[in-house]
C-alpha cells in the first residue's frame, strides 16, 4: 500500500499499512486497480471519439468510479470488487462500439486488463499495478500526474452531483477520458503534464458552474438564513456529506412523521436554499467539521445518514444507526438505495430523539454570490470609504492533523475593519464567532460548500470589474486548507484563472516535489502559511 492523495498523509510523505483516513491495505488496493482500469476505459473512448463514438454508460462510469476512490468515500473491499466488476462490463461495450466503428485501439496493459473472480484475486491485482503514475517516469512528471489526477477525482465528485440533477456537459466527460488516457502516454514530458494539470483546474471551473446551476435551479438561490446549533424536542436525523437531493428527497419523506432534519459538516449550507428552508423540520445544524463525528454522533439520539465524502469509520455504539447512500460505502455502516430512506426513518423513529431543549445559538448561512452582489454597491462604497480596508477568503477542508487552529487565529486576530469569506468544512475552525459588522455588512460571509467556490469566484470577479482593475489587484488574500482532492482540483482551478498569492497551508501536498513546488512558486507566488496567524496577517497588511 502506498497512498498520498490526502493532506494528513502518514508523516508528510504517504500511508503504507493502514490509510490515516482508516481504509485497509485491500481497499487502497482495489481503488489502485478502478484507477488502471479506467486507464483501459479512457483509451477506448479516446479512440472511440475519432470515430464518433460516444458511450454515456462509460462517462457515467468512469464519473462515479473515480468518485469512489476520493478519501473518505468507499471503505468497503466488497462493494469496491463489485464497482471493478461492472467496469469490465462497460469496457468490453465499449470496445465493441468501437471497433464496430472501425476505430484503432491500442493494446495496452490497461485496456487488456480482466478482473480476477475472487476479492483475493483483485487485491493482489492491485497490489501489483500499485500507484496509477509511471514509477519508471521522471519524478517531476509523476508528481504533475498524481496532481492532475487527483484534481480529476475532485471534478468526478462534483460532476456526479450534477449529474443526479440532471446537469451534464459531454465536454467534461471527454476531459476526464483524456486524462486518464495520458497516464498511458510515455511521450508527454513535464511541459505537457504541467498544460494538464492547468487544464484539469479550467474543466473543474466548467464543473463548479454546472453543479451551481443545477443546485440553484432545483433550490433557489441561497438567502441569508440564521440557523440554530442548539435542538428541540423530537425525533431526530442527521444528515451529513454534500448532496443536496438526498436532503431534499429525505425531506420530503419525513414530512409530517415527527422527525428534526438536521444538517452535520457541510450540509450546513443547505439551510440556506428557498426550497430546502421551506420544510418546517428542516431544523438546525448539529456538530461540526467532519473529523469530529466519531465523537458527534456517539452522542447523536437519532439516525444519521452520510451522502458523499466525509463517513469515518462508526463506532460500535452507533453503528446500527448510521446508513450510507450513493458512492458511499463502509463494512460497518448500512447502505440504503440513493432516494429510498424508509429504513432511516423507522431507526429514526425507533429511537428516543431530543428530550430536551437547548439553546446553542445560531450562525449565519446563504452568503452565495447572489446575496453578497446584492449588497455591492454598499460593499463598493464601504472600500472607497476606507470602512473595508482589506478581504480574506479564508476556507477549505478541515482535518484533525495539527497546525489547523492557525486558521481560527487568523480569523480572531484579523483586525475589525476586514471582512472574512468562508466555505467549505474548514469553517467549522472559526463559523460561529461573533465577529459583528461593517455598516450592516456581516464580517463573516459563509459562501457555502466546498463547491460553491464558484459563487467566491464570481465574486472576486465582479469587485475587480467594479474597481476596474484584475482580481490579483484587489484588496484580497486568499488563506486556504486542504485536505482532500476536491481541494485538488480548486486550487488548480485559482491556478487557471492566474490568481496568485495564495497561502496554502496546513502542510504543502506530499506528491508535490520541491522542483514542481518551485514552479509554483515562480509562476504563482503560491507559499504555504506561515508560522503564525500574525506574521502572516501583518506581511499582508503591510504591519511589519
Amino acid at each position: 500500500m502506498f497512498c498520498n492523495q490526502c493532506e494528513q498523509a502518514a508523516k508528510g510523505v504517504g500511508c503504507t499499512t493502514v490509510g490515516v483516513c482508516g481504509k485497509t491495505g485491500d481497499v487502497a488496493a482495489l481503488q489502485d486497480l478502478i484507477l488502471h482500469q479506467l486507464k483501459g476505459i479512457a483509451a477506448i473512448a479516446v479512440a472511440g471519439a475519432k470515430v464518433g463514438v460516444v458511450d454515456h454508460d462509460a462517462d457515467v462510469y468512469t464519473t462515479q468510479a473515480l468518485f469512489t476512490t476520493v478519501t473518505n468515500v468507499d471503505f468497503d473491499a466488497e462493494h469496491l470488487s463489485g464497482i471493478i466488476h461492472e467496469g469490465a462490463d462497460v469496457k468490453a461495450a465499449l470496445l465493441a462500439k468501437v471497433v464496430a466503428a472501425g476505430g484503432v485501439v491500442d493494446a495496452t496493459d490497461a485496456v487488456a486488463f480482466g478482473p480476477a473472480a475472487d476479492l483475493a484475486g483483485l487485491v493482489a491485482q492491485g497490489e501489483a499495478v500499485g500507484l496509477f503514475s509511471d514509477r519508471n517516469r521522471d519524478e517531476n512528471v509523476q508528481a504533475l500526474q498524481q496532481t492532475a489526477v487527483y484534481g480529476l477525482k475532485g471534478i468526478a465528485a462534483y460532476a456526479d452531483h450534477a449529474r443526479v440533477l440532471g446537469h451534464e456537459n459531454p465536454a467534461i466527460y471527454a476531459f476526464m477520458h483524456e486524462l486518464l488516457a495520458a497516464l498511458s502516454d510515455t511521450s508527454l514530458d513535464l511541459n505537457a503534464w504541467v498544460a494538464l494539470a492547468l487544464k484539469t483546474g479550467e474543466v473543474n471551473l466548467w464543473v463548479m458552474e454546472l453543479l451551481d446551476a443545477a443546485n440553484t435551479g432545483a433550490y433557489g438561490h441561497p438567502v441569508p438564513t440564521s440557523v440554530p446549533l442548539g435542538h428541540r424536542p423530537n425525533k431526530a436525523i442527521v444528515v451529513s456529506g454534500h448532496d443536496l437531493k438526498d436532503l431534499k428527497e429525505l425531506l420530503e419523506q419525513t414530512e409530517g412523521l415527527g422527525i428534526d432534519i438536521y444538517t452535520h459538516g457541510e450540509m450546513l449550507p443547505a439551510h440556506g436554499y428557498p426550497e430546502l428552508k421551506k420544510y418546517p423540520h428542516f431544523y438546525g445544524h448539529y456538530g461540526t467539521a467532519w473529523q469530529n463525528q466519531r465523537k458527534e454522533f456517539d452522542e447523536f439520539p437519532g439516525a444519521i445518514l452520510m451522502t458523499t465524502n466525509c463517513i469515518m469509520n462508526p463506532r460500535e455504539t452507533y453503528a446500527v444507526n448510521i446508513f450510507a447512500t450513493g458512492r458511499v460505502a463502509h463494512p460497518n455502516a448500512i447502505h440504503v438505495d440513493n432516494g429510498s430512506f424508509q429504513a432511516v426513518i423507522d431507526r429514526a423513529l425507533a429511537m428516543p430523539g431530543f428530550v430536551g431543549e437547548f439553546d446553542g445559538g445560531s450562525v449565519m448561512v446563504g452568503f452565495g454570490r447572489n446575496a453578497v452582489l446584492a449588497v455591492a454597491p454598499t460593499v463598493i462604497e464601504a472600500v472607497k470609504s476606507g470602512a473595508i480596508k482589506h478581504f480574506f477568503l479564508v476556507g477549505g477542508c478541515d482535518g484533525a492533523k495539527p497546525g489547523r487552529s492557525y486558521y481560527t487565529e487568523f480569523v480572531e486576530q484579523a483586525p475589525d475593519d476586514t471582512i472574512i469569506l468562508t466555505l467549505a468544512c474548514g469553517k467549522f475552525r472559526f463559523f460561529d464567532k461573533q465577529l459583528g459588522d461593517i455598516g450592516g455588512i456581516p464580517r463573516l460571509l459563509d459562501v457555502g460548500q466546498c463547491n460553491d467556490a464558484y459563487s467566491a469566484i464570481k465574486i472576486a470577479v465582479a469587485l475587480a470589474d467594479a474597481f476596474e482593475v484584475g482580481v490579483n489587484e484587489l484588496p484580497l488574500s486568499m488563506i486556504l486548507s486542504w485536505y482532500e482532492q476536491k481541494a485538488v482540483a480548486i486550487l488548480l482551478t485559482l491556478l487557471h484563472l492566474g490568481i496568485t498569492d495564495i497561502r496554502l497551508g496546513p502542510t504543502l501536498p506530499a506528491f508535490i516535489t520541491p522542483a514542481v513546488l518551485q514552479v509554483l512558486v515562480d509562476t504563482f507566488d503560491i507559499k504555504p502559511i506561515g508560522a503564525t496567524a500574525t506574521e502572516d496577517l501583518e506581511t499582508i497588511l503591510g504591519v511589519a
